[in-house]
């Protein structure tokens, strides 16, 4: 399979983007990355390209826009002023690969610290190198130039840091908000540095190796990051995977969008002072765990998927245990909304609060739940469907006014729709294989392994060189619980990808947060956090 890609010179790049935007309707920019292509087979030119992912207003359709970097100057235009998403895609560029975007407003790094030494994802990196950051920004580069456009001086404010060291700060996260009185003025947000270098381990482990580490994306729904991953390198191998396999990641799929929905709004509401709420929600995700635990053998992060299909065959009992599972769940949404469906505290905190506008959400790049909720329906299991998402009975659902009440209200209506899909998988359920029979992608049955020479060494062969993957660029994209999840690999050939690059739907939604709670009360920004679901895990990688 094959993206549509435009191949364009680096002076060209700004005009192309501009062109694609305004004429063709490619509304979204849904990522920016780079390639190093040193030691890549027979690549001749310059070292570095930079791709950029857009995705148009149908949402059906998606581009990669490729420009090979100048060599003696790594410098292309910025397309900050184009797309509100590029700001924080061309510092990850910035500071993984040296790419300087000319124009940029404030090129610094974002997923490392301000003391680190050269740029991680060149080849050319030493990955045994240590950078030790010994002091925190003061964040004052960013804040100044906000300051100045509200004609305000930084003693006419109260400079506050929410988090990191906070339970309301969901992870590593900081924000220094300009405070006048109880109102936000300006917001800036750090993502810390918990960056567990995702995308360098991938460049050196095989394709069946990485699984266990999109688990450790977004940790509330791993086996939906699983998927994600082994859908996009099934279709660069262009392989089909068995129906039954496809119905049993559909299932847990859907599981898993219903425990990172639960966790979100079981959060919200310990944010918003209701902890009875809080159980009410919490206690069937856990007896989830307990299904998922059976079924893969872990209760977190699952690496349950294999690139093909799936590491085990359900287990006896375990349509009923889901269906146990279902019914606690909705009992769940049931008892949660009997306290705050009509609760006036609940309504006042809620309605009209953290308000997110379509047009910013489509420039900033926010997807799923968060884009929504303000009134576009855009799912990917509907715009591209996958996994005969289109023979499903199931809504989209959407909000009307973007605000923390559509947000939270729109996850528990998900849940319930979810539920659906997972009685239609269960009922529907096709026989036959959970992995793909050709042997140059599936590991062997133990019986051709440990009763033959040429068993034996299939089994070898794949564990050790991995799943050989035609040479090319591919990009593939799935509905996670926070929204659109996207892969693009660059393969060599090997069985060890080039390069691997995740378009984490909550990167750019974080990278929206600040402006979304400016002019707002600092209560609410604590909630407003909470309804847009930021996982760690997954913006810092």
């Amino acid at each position: 399979m094959h993206n549509k890609v435009y191949e364009v010179s680096y002076d060209k790049v700004r005009e192309t983007i501009i062109a694609l935007k305004e004429n063709e309707d490619f509304s979204l920019l849904l990522d920016i990355t780079a390639t190093d292509y040193l030691n890549y087979p027979d690549h001749t030119g310059e070292r570095f390209a930079v791709v950029y992912i857009l995705r148009d207003s149908t949402f059906k359709n998606e581009i990669i826009v490729k420009t090979m970097v100048d060599d003696s100057t790594l410098t292309l235009p910025t397309m900050s002023d184009i797309y509100y998403a590029a700001d924080w895609g061309e510092r990850e560029v910035f500071d993984q690969y040296g790419i300087i975007f000319e124009g940029h407003p404030n090129l610094k790094r974002i997923l490392n610290h301000h003391q680190f030494k050269g740029h991680p994802l060149r080849k050319d990196y030493e990955i045994t190198d240590r950078h030790i950051c010994t002091h925190t920004e003061d964040l004052m580069d960013e804040m100044t130039p906000l300051l100045k456009e509200k004609g305000l001086e930084e003693d006419e404010v109260m400079l506050l840091n929410v988090g990191p060291s906070h339970p309301a700060s969901h992870g590593t996260i900081r924000n220094l908000l300009a405070m006048e009185g109880e109102t936000i003025a300006s917001a800036v947000t750090e993502i810390g540095y918990l960056h567990r270098g995702f995308e360098k381990a991938c460049e050196t482990h095989t394709y069946n190796q990485i699984i266990p580490y999109t688990d450790r994306l977004n940790y509330c729904s791993a086996i939906l990051n699983n998927i994600g991953f082994c859908k996009t390198v099934e279709e660069m191998l262009e392989v089909e995977i068995p129906d039954r396999a496809k119905f049993i990641r559909v299932i847990i799929g859907e599981l898993s969008r219903i425990m990172d929905h639960a966790v979100c709004n079981a959060a919200n509401c310990v944010d918003l002072g209701g902890l009875t709420n809080f159980w009410y929600i919490f206690n069937p995700r856990d007896e989830a765990y307990e299904v998922l635990s059976k079924l893969t053998g872990a209760r977190l992060t699952n690496s349950y998927t294999r690139v093909g299909g799936l590491s085990y065959d359900l287990y006896d009992g375990f349509e009923e245990e889901v269906e146990s599972v279902l019914k606690s769940t909705e009992k769940s949404i049931d008892d949660a909304l009997s306290l705050i469906a009509r609760n006036k505290i609940f309504l006042d905190r809620t309605q009209d609060v953290g308000v997110i506008k379509q047009d910013f959400a489509i420039s900033a790049g926010i997807t799923g739940p968060n884009l929504r909720s303000t009134g576009i329906a855009q799912d990917m299991r509907k715009d591209k469907p996958y996994y005969y998402y289109d023979s499903f009975d199931f809504d989209v659902v959407v909000g009307s006014h973007g605000d923390i009440y559509d947000r939270m209200m729109l996850r528990f209506e998900e849940m319930i729709q979810s539920i659906r899909i997972i009685r239609q998988a269960i009922k529907n359920m096709p026989g036959g294989a959970i992995i793909t029979e050709d042997r140059a992608i599936s590991l062997p049955p133990k019986d051709q392994v440990y009763g033959s020479i040429e068993g034996m060494m299939n089994q070898f062969k794949l564990v050790f060189e991995g799943v050989k993957v035609p040479k090319g660029e591919y990009y593939s994209a799935t509905e996670a619980a926070n929204g659109e999840l996207g892969f693009y690999v660059v393969s060599d050939g090997s069985g060890t990808p080039h390069k691997v690059k995740c378009r984490p739907p909550c990167f750019y939604a974080l990278g929206a947060y600040s402006k979304i709670i400016e002019n707002t009360m600092l209560a609410d920004a604590v909630i407003t956090m909470a309804s847009m679901n930021f996982i760690a895990g997954e913006f810092d990688r």
